[in-house]
């Protein structure tokens, strides 16, 4: 059962990595139609607000766009299968040093 799960998110994770390459690729060789004219402001902020330390991440996660978290997934789901497959194994110890 480990090896199945490690091996769907291995696939998952590489799936997910080519699309988000794919969608980088398609977005630089095809003509940006959505281009603004020089010097026009774009509106206000989307998620309006000050910015406290929850919106400041919020911000910055949503200024990543769809290709790179499509890859930042793949990776995760790669490295999250590596684990389950064993190739990646954590060893977690404490000892209490009575003498």
């Amino acid at each position: 059962m480990k090896d199945w799960i490690a091996g769907l998110l291995a696939v998952l994770g590489t799936l997910l990595v080519l699309a988000g390459a794919t969608v980088t690729v398609v977005k630089t060789l095809t003509p940006d139609q959505s281009a603004q004219p020089a010097g026009a402001t774009t509106g206000t902020d989307p998620l309006g607000g000050t910015a406290t330390n929850g919106n400041r991440f919020s911000r910055w996660l949503h200024r990543i766009n769809a290709a790179d978290r499509l890859i930042g997934w793949g990776v995760i789901l790669l490295a999250l299968g590596a684990v389950a497959a064993g190739a990646i194994e954590f060893n977690l110890g404490a000892s209490a040093g009575t003498r």
